[in-house]
């Protein structure tokens, strides 16, 4: 499933700036100032940032989801192929008949009449199921945005940064291109999304 749209979903729910990212990011002063030692942790009123392609593709409820909703988009998808196969040899059948002279013209053109009705109701079948599909990804984008921001919200109530970033890319990763690795809250993020995940289940 194409992630593109959810991740811009998430990304603009979570408050991801470039441009204030450039600024603080790229200023060689503010750089120094950050501790140096890889085990250190961000502390209150720094900037930290998450890497949001890792939180989609390790929060667990995030999968659970794609995997329910991939589900319903494949039996949706059956259905309209198996309805489109049969009207296609419907049509099929229907041209061989008249190519042999089988059947009368009267009888070619009511049947011909039938079968492009048929058509344009596969049609608005086909636009309707499609749209359903798009509904059903929509809903799934706006579940696993709203569980992330709202996990988000809840744990900097705690850790009091100023800002927190989502970055993605691996090549030249946006909007937060270098950072230290001690204002990196990926790991803690997944941690506690997963946690809270397991807790929802089970009370479920």
């Amino acid at each position: 499933m194409n992630k593109t749209p959810l991740i811009l979903s998430i990304v603009s729910l979570v408050g991801v700036v470039a441009l204030a990212a450039a600024m603080i990011f790229g200023n060689p002063g503010k750089q120094k100032a950050q501790p140096e030692a890889s085990d250190a942790s961000a502390t209150q009123g720094a900037i930290a940032f998450f890497n949001l392609d890792r939180i989609l593709e390790e929060y667990d409820m995030a999968n659970d989801l794609r995997t329910v909703v991939e589900s319903k988009v494949q039996s949706i998808q059956e259905e309209v192929n198996r309805r489109g196969s049969r009207l296609e040899k419907d049509i099929a059948s229907l041209s061989d008949k008249i190519n042999k002279g089988l059947i009368t013209r009267s009888v070619a053109e009511v049947q011909s009449q039938k079968l492009q009705e048929q058509q344009a109701n596969f049609n608005n079948y086909a636009n309707q199921k499609s749209q359903e599909i798009a509904e059903e990804q929509q809903v799934m984008m706006n579940q696993i945005a709203d569980a992330i921001k709202t996990f988000i919200d809840a744990y900097n109530a705690d850790k009091q940064y100023s800002m927190i970033f989502a970055t993605q890319g691996d090549i030249l990763p946006a909007p937060v291109v270098a950072g230290d690795d001690a204002l990196d809250i990926t790991n803690e993020l997944l941690e506690g999304l997963n946690a809270e995940y397991i807790k929802t289940k089970s009370a479920k």
